[in-house]
């Protein structure tokens, strides 16, 4: 399958994630020491919401243009909405910010960011994204391995790790580089984003990520539909490694897109027993 991100931008599963990050970016960086983030499969960093991919999917009127226009939405939302709102020019919602754009946008001047993207194409518009921020930095690479070879062994290091799932690998590939990073640096810290489409998938990896990392491990779910067809999207997941104190934002996030964009989804927050 040739993943492309821009059919999906600003969809459901960007709100989960993105209004997530955002809140436990805003916690990292509130004080203490400086923050390295390393993005292992950064996307191309901003994307055109009246391109055709994006009105041919339709996906962000069902998404981001809905929260834009909530009257209710909770507060967890407040900086992706500001960010959405700053980048339109307080206008019509035609472009949306991916995470290497938002994480840039929040780093402090001491912190340092690596976005991972390995489609050249791709890569390419995220370098022109992300011009002009001096202490984030692009790498046209295998974002996994990138993720433990340019891992700091000391220091604050949060991981985002969102691949598109395109290859069968890819659940193992993110339990085995979470835990070779977290073996040369035990700070390290880590947001997962996960497709949910079938259970049994799902919880193999739940399995296999209890298994294979030690530490806390929260999960926080959206499903915008019953999982009855594993060949849909039915809703999507975070696994937050080493974070704590996000419970709150977590519940009142994946709460509301259960709710509001959804049908006969539902939403919960939990955490994994500790290895």
């Amino acid at each position: 399958m040739n993943y492309r991100h821009a059919f999906h931008a600003g969809n459901f599963a960007d709100l989960v994630k993105h209004a997530a990050l955002l809140r436990l970016l805003a916690r990292l960086t509130a004080g203490g020491p400086p923050l390295t983030v390393i993005d292992t499969h950064a996307g191309r960093g901003l994307y055109d919401l009246a391109g055709p991919e994006a009105r041919k999917s339709g996906e962000a009127e069902a998404g981001i243009v809905r929260l834009m226009a909530a009257k209710a939405a909770p507060e967890a939302f407040r900086p992706l909405i500001e960010a959405v709102a700053a980048l339109n020019g307080g206008g019509a919602v035609r472009r949306y910010p991916g995470s290497p754009w938002l994480i840039a946008q929040a780093l402090r001047p001491g912190d340092r960011y690596l976005a991972c993207e390995l489609r050249k194409e791709e890569h390419d518009a995220l370098r022109s994204a992300l011009k002009g921020h001096a202490n984030a930095k692009t790498l046209c690479a295998d974002g996994y391995a990138a993720a433990v070879e340019r891992c700091p062994p000391r220091g604050r290091v949060l991981l985002v790790i969102d691949p598109p799932f395109e290859k069968a690998d890819d659940y193992g590939r993110i339990v085995d580089t979470l835990a070779a990073a977290r073996e040369r640096n035990p700070l390290v810290q880590a947001l997962i984003w996960l497709p949910l489409k079938d259970l049994e998938t799902f919880d193999a990896f739940l399995r296999d990520l209890e298994d294979g990392v030690d530490g806390e491990v929260e999960i926080a779910e959206a499903r915008i539909r019953p999982l009855a067809d594993p060949m849909k999207m039915n809703g999507c997941a975070l696994a937050l490694v080493g974070v704590p104190g996000l419970t709150t934002d977590l519940e009142a996030i994946c709460g509301w897109v259960a709710q509001a964009l959804g049908e006969g989804g539902g939403s919960r927050v939990y955490r994994l027993a500790s290895s």
